[in-house]
């Protein structure tokens, strides 16, 4: 039988042990970034990630773009196997040609465990693991998104099993290569990324109007891919771990903090997780620790680390539900849809976040060339507002406004074109909406 769940649309079989629900998404981001106008090359300073690029950061591009343009299909057979499949062609600053952003296959039938394995991405953390139909913002923080990518992220391939009880839970992961995206130019390596991710936590208070969560979490990389193979020249860099990151809005896709390539025989992250929840007010918060191993050297192994606070409070009385599955905060329930004829105007969210992502290594003093071992990849500091309006079950109008400072010295006034140690970050803001539709 088919019917229409919760503007799902649904296929059954009567006992429920056969499911197909199509799976589709819609992120349409419009957004205006209020930068002081770029100056020449030798005088404004200001420079993206990348050394090769010393103008996109003085003129980030206002515009639009589908962050997310998903479709694809997932349900249940045989009553305790689940299966998504799933396509994106959105992308950061222009859309994508088109990628798998899950394929994957899971067992319940084991209870309480949850055996997955294909294309996904392994829990590792609040805003990891929460749906981003329901983020409170247009993008995770940006210490989070860090994390996430060094062993786990989006089209990553692993195996991975969870379990789950009333109060607790726990999860772990072994990771590999990432699928490659349609019509990219992505060399395979000599040998794969192999990753490990580990999450676990508990519910100390769990009842109708209140819940905290506290958790851990963490990621190992055995070893790095191999890029270089057996004929790498002595000296090369054949295995490299870069750490890099947007500032929590994709319209364009310029990263401002980026330690460049390192290479690495080994690297880490570890978190702690903080969530408290009283009716329909949200408080959460993570912190994340990075290391690298260097490979075949005596510098010393840089650290980094990051964090994000961030609230919601739901207006009109609505509660953001917690996912026993993933345990993980998703959205509001919505009940009803917009309709102001009979006094329903939707669901209402005031959203602020904090977050910093240090992205510096001892960096030295300003007007000193980078000292030996040292990273200079930029401290990012963001503090956002947002208001978010949930039209129904499968749509809402996001708006968020961003107050972003970059912190960074010019690692190399060669390759960035700057004097010796220059300043060559920046303040800004930034307005956004999203439009999406999700069922």
């Amino acid at each position: 039988m088919s019917r229409i769940d919760s503007g799902h649309p649904l296929i059954s079989t009567s006992d429920g042990r056969f499911t197909a629900s199509l799976i589709g998404v819609m992120q349409f981001d419009v957004a205006d970034y209020f930068q002081h106008s770029a100056g020449p090359l030798g005088t404004d300073l200001r420079r993206a990630g990348a050394a090769s690029d010393t103008a996109r950061a003085r003129n980030l591009s206002d515009g639009t773009t589908f962050r997310r343009a998903r479709i694809g299909i997932g349900g249940r057979a045989f009553g305790d196997f689940e299966y998504s499949v799933l396509f994106d062609f959105g992308g950061s600053g222009e859309e994508d040609s088109g990628h798998v952003q899950e394929l994957w296959l899971q067992y319940s039938g084991w209870k309480p465990a949850h055996i997955r394995v294909g294309a996904f991405a392994p829990f590792i953390g609040l805003e990891d693991t929460g749906s981003t139909n329901g983020m409170m913002f247009l993008e995770r923080p940006a210490s989070a998104d860090v994390a996430r990518s060094l062993a786990g992220g989006d089209y990553r391939e692993a195996g991975q099993i969870a379990f789950t009880g009333a109060r607790w839970f726990a999860s772990g992961a072994i990771t590999g290569r990432l699928v490659n995206t349609a019509g990219s130019s992505t060399t395979q390596p000599y040998q794969s990324q192999l990753g490990f991710i580990g999450r676990a936590g508990i519910l100390p208070v769990k009842s109708d109007n209140d819940l905290i969560h506290l958790a851990v979490h963490g990621s190992y990389v055995a070893h790095p891919a191999d890029t270089g193979g057996p004929d790498a020249a002595a000296g090369t860099a054949i295995s490299p771990i870069q750490l890099r990151e947007r500032p929590e809005l994709r319209v364009d896709g310029t990263r401002l903090v980026d330690t460049g390539a390192i290479d690495a025989s080994h690297a880490y992250t570890a978190g702690v997780e903080f969530a408290a929840q009283h009716r329909n007010f949200l408080l959460q918060g993570e912190y994340e620790r990075i290391g690298i191993e260097r490979r075949a050297s005596d510098l010393a192994n840089p650290r980094f680390d990051g964090f994000y606070v961030e609230g919601s409070w739901m207006i009109t009385g609505e509660r953001r539900r917690y996912n026993d599955g993933n345990y993980a905060f998703d959205g509001p329930k919505i009940d009803g849809s917009f309709n102001p004829t009979h006094g329903n105007y939707g669901a209402w969210e005031l959203a602020l976040r904090y977050s910093d992502l240090d992205l510096n290594y001892r960096e030295g003093a300003v007007g000193t060339a980078l000292p030996a071992g040292s990273v200079r990849g930029g401290e990012q500091k963001i503090a956002t507002a947002g208001v978010n309006w949930y039209l129904n079950s499968i749509a809402r109008v996001m708006f968020d406004y961003q107050h972003v400072t970059i912190d960074r010295l010019s690692p190399s006034a060669t390759s960035y074109q700057t004097p010796v140690g220059a300043r060559i970050g920046q303040t800004y803001s930034t307005g956004s909406m999203r439009f999406q539709l999700a069922f």
